[in-house]
């Protein structure tokens, strides 16, 4: 007998070499050691984890897809960070090549995941029950009864393979030589297999979510329109104020339709002054006409959607649109239009552009400020003291010179470069800004003409200023033929997860063993696959029937036939 390795008399060790070589793996185990670890589970994990993480820029800063305006805003408060956020894409997040870098891995990870384990899984299911192991006492649950005098053991384990049926179970049944003095007779039942057929469902609903919002998405867009109360946009490509189409996307798929801003309303909170002036409901109505249909109405609000002509249409944000009229020296006007103003506080403080290229001596333009309820603090500025409109008033500077627009390149409306023009009121020109309540007309400098803060129509209240100030309402119309998919693969992934957490993976044993002395012992255990706190009732539960079903199978037998 030889003695052990740390026996004292033992011979000493080879020293290990210290000139180990490791075998190459060139490029192709290279390419299959990379494919292992981009299909394991746990770099999907980690891959769907970051994806939730590189997502998050996305809410944190405006996206063009979604809200162009505000991105240009943001470029105009943040002059310095705005560039270098937008060398990183952190303006196009959903679009830019990191976060489509990490998509693709996730889809091609998760694909990998998926399909061995369902090869597996399927080779599972045809194949029958393990055997029955030699020691059950040594497993879950385990619980040894005596079967009642006259029962047969292989009767006792085919009544075992009905009950194990009846409760979900596959059941193989086996029989061994002699053993202990008799010949045992088994049954193998294992149920539980949903719950991978769950964990399946899920990942594979999640590779179908990927798939339709990846590629679907690109036959969708997603354009956005300002309509001041009485405006009409038409669903052309030209009538959007900004459009982000997919990839796919063709105009031809536009399907034509009227939408029209009849009215919008705001309801602010006047009980509670310690919200008092807060919005607390915003009604956009709206009339819509589709070829060859009536006219139909109804009313857009946040986070009630319309649905028309194949688009959804969501209410973005609002604010005030003033009246303006600016009139030549000759009182001929050449600009009338109601200008909205986009808001720079809770109290609606608003900020707008007003641009002239045509019929003055000059291109004018105009920056404005609008107060839906006019302050003054102690310094003598002006603020908006209340969201709606109690004492309007509206302040200008204005500007002369060119404007930027005859260069053919496309300029904001909502912003004016002063670079090449020349400021003639306001700041150190020595002429005080113009300030202009609903009605009044100012003279501009230079005598180039007047300007006219329109008055309510005729016949109004005193504190009616529809005519005056109308309402602006900002729309976003997004087309998206994945949702019903998405909805669908939503749904599915959430039935697989519940299923695969809540449906138990167990096997059970029933054994009969014959005894010399001509008695049945009969011997249960289960083993989980997992977690199931629950195994060791189930496998006394199934005893308990088991046993209560060979009483009344032995006591329906006549005595006769037992002798």
């Amino acid at each position: 007998m030889s003695r052990p390795s740390d026996h004292y008399d033992s011979p000493a060790p080879a020293p290990a070499s210290d000139d180990v070589i490791q075998p190459r793996l060139g490029l192709v185990g290279w390419l299959r050691w990379f494919w292992r670890q981009l299909t394991n589970m746990r770099t999907a994990l980690f891959l769907l984890l970051l994806l939730a993480i590189a997502a998050v820029p996305g809410s944190l800063v405006p996206q063009r897809s979604s809200d162009p305006n505000g991105v240009t805003q943001y470029f105009a408060d943040n002059p310095d960070l705005a560039p270098v956020l937008d060398k990183i894409q952190a303006f196009d997040v959903y679009s830019s090549a990191w976060f489509s870098a990490i998509y693709l891995l996730l889809f091609i990870s998760l694909i990998g995941c998926v399909i061995p384990r369902t090869k597996h899984h399927f080779q599972a299911l045809r194949a029958q029950p393990p055997r029955t192991p030699a020691r059950l006492m040594r497993l879950a649950g385990f619980t040894e009864r005596t079967a009642p005098a006259g029962t047969d053991a292989a009767a006792a384990v085919d009544s075992a393979r009905s009950l194990l049926k009846k409760s979900g179970y596959r059941v193989a049944l086996f029989d061994s030589a002699p053993a202990r003095g008799g010949r045992e007779f088994s049954a193998s039942a294992e149920r539980g297999y949903l719950r991978e057929t769950g964990n399946l469902v899920f990942h594979f609903a999640l590779v179908g979510i990927l798939i339709t919002v990846g590629f679907g998405s690109g036959f969708g867009f997603s354009g956005q329109r300002v309509l001041v109360e009485g405006q009409t946009f038409v669903n052309t490509l030209l009538a959007y104020d900004s459009f982000s189409p997919g990839r796919f996307f063709s105009d031809s798929s536009l399907e034509p339709y009227k939408l029209t801003l009849d009215d919008f309303s705001v309801t602010y909170e006047t009980q509670n002054l310690e919200a008092y002036g807060q919005a607390i409901d915003y009604s956009a109505a709206v009339s819509v006409t589709r070829r060859g249909e009536a006219l139909q109405t109804g009313v857009v609000k946040v986070n009630a959607p319309m649905r028309t002509g194949g688009t959804d249409v969501y209410l973005l944000g609002n604010g005030y649109a003033p009246s303006i009229t600016v009139k030549d020296p000759n009182g001929v006007v050449v600009f009338t239009d109601a200008v909205p103003f986009l808001p720079q506080d809770a109290n609606l403080t608003s900020l707008g552009v007003i641009k002239v290229p045509d019929g003055l001596s000059e291109q004018l333009g105009m920056i404005g400020f609008f107060y839906p309820t006019q302050a003054a603090s102690s310094t003598g500025a002006f603020y908006s003291s209340y969201p709606d409109l109690e004492y309007p008033m509206l302040t200008l500077n204005i500007y002369s010179g060119d404007l930027g627009l005859n260069a053919g390149v496309p300029t904001s409306v909502y912003s004016l470069n002063t670079d090449k023009m020349t400021r003639l009121t306001g700041g150190k020109t020595g002429v005080e800004s113009l300030e202009l309540k609903p009605g009044e007309t100012q003279q501009l400098p230079n005598g180039l003409g007047s300007v006219t803060f329109n008055d309510a129509h005729p016949g109004a209240a005193a504190n009616d200023f529809s005519g005056s100030v109308l309402r602006f309402a900002s729309f976003d119309i997004h087309h998206d033929p994945t949702q019903v998919w998405v909805l669908s693969f939503a749904i599915l992934a959430l039935l697989g997860l519940l299923t695969s957490l809540f449906v138990p993976r167990r096997r059970v044993w029933v054994k009969a063993i014959e005894s010399e002395d001509g008695s049945l012992t009969l011997e249960y255990a289960g083993l989980a696959r997992g977690e199931d706190p629950a195994l060791e009732a189930a496998v006394t539960d199934i005893a308990d029937r088991h046993g209560r079903l060979l009483v009344s199978s032995t006591s329906a037998v006549p005595a006769t036939e037992q002798n």
